[in-house]
């Protein structure tokens, strides 16, 4: 496919006018061979590396957020909120969970995910073709200290090339500060490991933090829902590598997007696109290519509307009109679907999000919304949007 007419994102402040030619799933500056190309004219548009969801529980994301916080740590919130016998997780967990990780997948690929990190074992429904985004391979984890006594199990078990991802000082008191200690004790932290959360790190904790191969992911909303803030602006402005979570449903206000410009009220327009591109990539250890648009890297792009602005500042203050990964088209908006030869459009199905307009998509979402309607009374609620067909 030849992509033209479109200005490209080189960084958060730079844009180039160039073509792009896709093939293979890769991404191409120059012409690829091939006895046939579709052209797609994207006159008026910004073309953005697609983001990076560094943090969410896909299967948790047709749920209401629960509990009624703050609260000192994330174990009391668990308490507090953990009643599966009891609706709405009773009913939730009557949806068969292939079907809730489609809908997670939906969630990101509505907000121009194109690869998530999944904070749980990794499932089978991933490597399925039709899984609407992709989903980080290569990791250990752990829940938590709390929740996972096998953590340090988890991680002898864990390559040693792979991030390891835990929820850690994930609260405000003096048991969730001194789970940093715990992991430095035990040598975790010598480990490559992604810290989510992270609300108790203090500033005390820096140097230690910056001579390990520590990573954060920082999810804002969450954390001000269930601890009533969230990291301290010193952590934020540090050099410690940070990435930008959604968490799940049941804690958090909406999608990467919503986060995003939530986050912006204290971080930086250029900062905040690295969190959702470059920054989760080196996190997460993913191949060469992915959060920028590169010669030969991966065909991973989000288009959104072109207002002159730089690709930090449009991201911020539009939405997606067009979701490529691995170089087909994954969402694209009705405007967008105008432009598009019809062989294009023909797998897609129609879905409209609140609050954001109408799309076609690559999932089957009329038989996704019949199922789930068998469990959960309509309307379905994606990430707290009504989601509909």
């Amino acid at each position: 496919m030849l992509i033209r007419g479109a200005r490209v994102a080189t960084s958060s402040a730079q844009t180039a006018g160039i073509n792009l030619w896709t093939g293979n799933g890769r991404v191409s500056f120059s012409p690829v061979p091939s006895s046939r190309h579709l052209t797609l004219d994207l006159d008026g548009s910004l073309v953005l590396p697609g983001l990076i969801n560094a943090h969410d529980h896909l299967e948790l994301n047709l749920l209401p957020k629960l509990g009624c916080g703050p609260y000192p740590n994330a174990s009391a919130w668990a308490r507090d909120i953990y009643h599966p016998d009891e609706p709405p997780i009773k009913q939730h967990l009557t949806v068969p969970k292939p079907l809730r990780l489609q809908w997670g997948g939906i969630k990101n690929l509505l907000s121009g995910v194109t690869t998530v990190a999944h904070h749980n074992a990794f499932h089978p429904a991933f490597l399925d073709p039709s899984f609407p985004v992709r989903v980080v391979k290569r990791y250990g984890w752990a829940h938590s200290l709390h929740f996972s006594p096998d953590w340090e199990t988890r991680l002898q078990n864990t390559p040693a090339d792979y991030p390891f991802v835990i929820h850690a000082a994930e609260g405000v008191d003096e048991a969730a500060r001194g789970e940093i200690q715990i992991l430095d004790k035990t040598g975790a932290l010598n480990r490559p490991i992604v810290l989510v959360h992270g609300v108790g790190v203090g500033r005390s904790d820096l140097p230690l933090l910056k001579r390990r191969t520590v990573g954060i992911v920082w999810c804002p909303t969450s954390n001000l829902f269930t601890l009533g803030r969230s990291l301290d602006t010193t952590i934020l402005n540090s050099a410690i590598p940070i990435a930008l979570g959604t968490d799940s449903a049941i804690t958090a206000d909406g999608d990467l997007l919503d986060e995003l410009r939530i986050a912006h009220r204290t971080v930086d327009a250029h900062r905040l696109y690295k969190m959702v591109t470059s920054e989760p990539a080196r996190i997460f250890k993913l191949p060469a290519g992915f959060g920028q648009i590169c010669d030969g890297g991966p065909a991973d792009f989000l288009v959104m509307n072109d207002s002159g602005q730089t690709p930090a500042m449009t991201l911020l203050e539009n939405d997606p009109q067009l979701v490529m990964i691995r170089g087909r088209v994954q969402l694209i908006s009705s405007e967008i679907a105008r432009r598009c030869p019809l062989s294009m459009l023909q797998s897609l199905q129609p879905i409209e999000l609140e609050g954001r307009g109408r799309y076609l998509v690559s999932s089957d979402v009329s038989h996704l919304l019949d199922e789930t309607k068998r469990a959960l009374q309509p309307p379905v609620r994606l990430a707290g949007k009504a989601v509909g067909a």
